[in-house]
This record gives structure tokens, C-alpha cells and sequence, in this order.
């Protein structure tokens, strides 16, 4: 499916909903519960989903051996044949003629990107950002921030939140906020973000949590740890002009610690 797909009447609210399908995915820089990097299983995964926007995290650019030291974003953009917007947390220079190592949040596009900036985040330890874009739809525009927030502490969470929800001004009345959180959806340091945006999981009229085998977990939405998930650690959450259809938590295959949430989005045309 792909919002960009379909007749071209003039957008107001009158006209239907736009769909948008919208993958987050937090790769362990392509390295699977086999300790093995192959960047190839993650593209067939990704690929398998035909989704219009992939927001990842964890993602290498040049990073070292643990992922052969290549441009893992720039070739996921090339093998999915999407537009690539990136986000680097971690921004390093290297000797010489070489390109810096870099590691951060990437998003992939069949829709046009038109804007894309990074905000990097407050808090010590290992760099955070987030990655804004707009994406063009067929009748309205959809912003998506991706972001993957500290494991230190909830406080250093909540300012990250802070930050991230200011992002999202009035003027930007339409937009979706997605990635690995590093805490469950119910934190008190998500209160900012609660205010202003909902949980798609929640509000999905659909749930399908492949991932959730056990009868107690069913369609709980887990996604960490991969082989076993009891954390519902990578979400979604969407402003006000945009429903949820679908949400799903999908088997990964071994492609990463994680597992990839899937929403089936629902824009509201003109905005």
C-alpha cells in the first residue's frame, strides 16, 4: 500500500483519509540474535512489509567493524529504492580523506521528503537526537519525528521529551512522533508527551502482536527483548488529524534484538 498511490481530488475534509504506512524499527546496526551483521536479511525484512516510511534506529555510517565499517542507511535506501533522510547522534571525524563515523536514526521514503533537519538532544553519556521530516502526501503533508531516547535515567528522559514535544509546534498540527523509547509508554516522564499526542497502539482499531505468542501477552505490543519481548519500548504515538487503522508488532527473524512495530495510518486530507 502507499499514500501516494490513487486518484487526485482536491484535498479538504470532505475527501477521505490518507493512508500511510509507517515501520519503526530499531536495528542493532543490523546485527541479529545470531551476533552476525547482514545487512541483506534487514532489507528483506524491511522490504516485506511495503511500507511508505522506515524509521530506524541504531543505524552505522561508517561505524567500524562491528557493522564492516559501510554506509548501512545509504544502502538500505538503495536496496528498498526510497529516499533517505539522516539523523547522526553520534558524529566523529576520521583521519585523513575518510568519512566520519556516524550513528544515529535514519528514515527511508516512497513519499517525497521535504523538509529534514536533526535536533540533537539534552543529556550525558551517548548522544541522542531526534530526526524531524515532512513527507509529502497526495492532499496534506505529514511530519515524522524519529528519535531514540537515554537508558540513564527518567529524568534525563523527560527533558529529552520536553524537547521532543516542542518540536511539534501549532502550525505543525499533523504529525507522528515514532522510535525507541527506552521506557513503557505509561512513564510519568512521557507526561509531557501524553498531553499532546496519543498512543497509536491504543488507539489502533486493529492489533495484531505476532510477537505476543504467549496468551497473557496477547496483543500487548512487546518488542524488546526480540526473543523473548516483555517491554513495549518502541512506539508510536500520533497527533490529533491522524487516526490509526492497524497496528502490528512483526517477527523480525533473527534481524535484531528488537522487533519492528507497523501502523497503518490514517492522515487527514488538506492539513
Amino acid at each position: 500500500m502507499t499514500g501516494a498511490h490513487g486518484g487526485k481530488p482536491a484535498p479538504g475534509p470532505d475527501q477521505p483519509p490518507i493512508p500511510v504506512r509507517l515501520v519503526t524499527f530499531n536495528t542493532h546496526h543490523g546485527v541479529g540474535d545470531d551476533e552476525r551483521h547482514d545487512l541483506p536479511r534487514l532489507a528483506k525484512l524491511l522490504a516485506a512489509v511495503d511500507a511508505d516510511v522506515i524509521c530506524l534506529q541504531e543505524v552505522d555510517r561508517y561505524f567500524g567493524d562491528r557493522s564492516e565499517d559501510v554506509d548501512q542507511a545509504l544502502l538500505l535506501s538503495r536496496a528498498l529504492d526510497m529516499q533517505l533522510a539522516w539523523g547522526p547522534a553520534i558524529d566523529e571525524e576520521r583521519p585523513g580523506d575518510q568519512p566520519p563515523r556516524q550513528y544515529g536514526n535514519a528514515l527511508l521514503s516512497r513519499l517525497p521528503i521535504l523538509i529534514s533537519d536533526v535536533h540533537r538532544l539534552p543529556g550525558s553519556g551517548e548522544p541522542r537526537s531526534a530526526l524531524r521530516t515532512m513527507v509529502e502526501l497526495d492532499g496534506g503533508a505529514l511530519w515524522i519525528t524519529a528519535t531514540h531516547l537515554t537508558t540513564r535515567s527518567a529524568q534525563e528522559r523527560a527533558a529529552q521529551v520536553a524537547t521532543l514535544a516542542g518540536l511539534h509546534t501549532e502550525a505543525m498540527e499533523t504529525g507522528v512522533l515514532v522510535g525507541d523509547f527506552n521506557t513503557e509508554p505509561d512513564a510519568p516522564e512521557l507526561d509531557v508527551l501524553r498531553q499532546r499526542f496519543t498512543d497509536a497502539w491504543r488507539l489502533a482499531r486493529a492489533r495484531d502482536d505476532r510477537a505476543g505468542w504467549r496468551f497473557w501477552q496477547s496483543d500487548a505490543g512487546k518488542t524488546h527483548p526480540a526473543r523473548s519481548p516483555h517491554r513495549r519500548i518502541d512506539q508510536v504515538w500520533v497527533s490529533s488529524g491522524v487516526a490509526v487503522a492497524a497496528a502490528s508488532v512483526l517477527d523480525a527473524g533473527g534481524a535484531s534484538d528488537h522487533l519492528p512495530v507497523v501502523v497503518d495510518l490514517e492522515v487527514r486530507s488538506g492539513v
